[in-house]
């Protein structure tokens, strides 16, 4: 199915807020139906077998890994309790973030958009079908240069996948081949020119990258 928009929750696992500072430890992390939304283009997307360009001149690019999912379609107003009708797949990725970029940005009141949303900025795994799996029992890793950088569990994310599609619904008409990055966890760092990415779980598989 060729991707059409690709949707992005942020600020849903409440250890990565905190260590982003956008909230300090002990603060309230309860979902309150406004998560955070913005979008890339697809051609946003790096495919299994491509290079991951590093933007130069703009600063640290961080990762971001996630459970990805792309929807049948579903249409608008979908209730929780049916949102999960509307996946056809699941993968992971990496969101890549211009951090110094982003918080410039998020300082001046602007969107994130220049930050987020650039040309190569999703890396992208292969989809496997959606068999009805628990998606909120999952587990998935990041590692750089063998290094483990980010361990996801998503039975702690703030706003669960349906929720999450049950949100986007209610401004967007879902389409077949939509696809949402669903939020990353702690452990965001630096990538450079020369490192080399896995992302993998039990449940998924295992996607690598190059970075140049």
């Amino acid at each position: 199915m060729k991707i059409n928009r690709i949707f992005c929750i942020g600020k849903n696992y409440a250890d990565h807020v905190e260590e982003l500072a956008h909230l300090g430890p002990g603060t309230d992390h309860r979902p309150d139906g406004e998560c955070v939304v913005f979008m890339k283009p697809p051609s946003a997307v790096v495919q299994l077998g491509d290079v991951i360009p590093l933007p130069k001149g703009r600063g640290d690019t961080h990762h971001e890994v996630e459970l990805v999912v792309m929807l049948t379609g579903g249409g608008r107003d979908i209730a929780i309790e049916d949102a999960l009708d509307s996946i056809a797949g699941i993968t992971l990725g990496l969101d890549l973030t211009l951090r110094d970029l982003q918080t410039t940005l998020k300082n001046k009141g602007k969107p994130w958009e220049l930050s987020k949303s650039y040309d190569g900025s999703a890396p992208l795994g292969d989809f496997k079908p959606f068999l009805e799996q628990d998606l909120q029992a999952m587990e998935f890793t990041l590692h750089v240069n063998g290094e483990l950088r980010q361990h996801g569990k998503t039975a702690e994310m703030l706003y669960p996948v349906a929720q999450q599609i049950s949100i986007l619904s209610q401004s967007w008409l879902l389409e077949p081949g939509d696809v949402i990055y669903t939020g990353t966890p702690k452990g965001v760092a630096v990538l450079k020119p020369g490192d080399h990415c896995v992302l993998a779980s039990p449940s998924i598989g295992r996607f690598e990258w190059h970075c140049e």
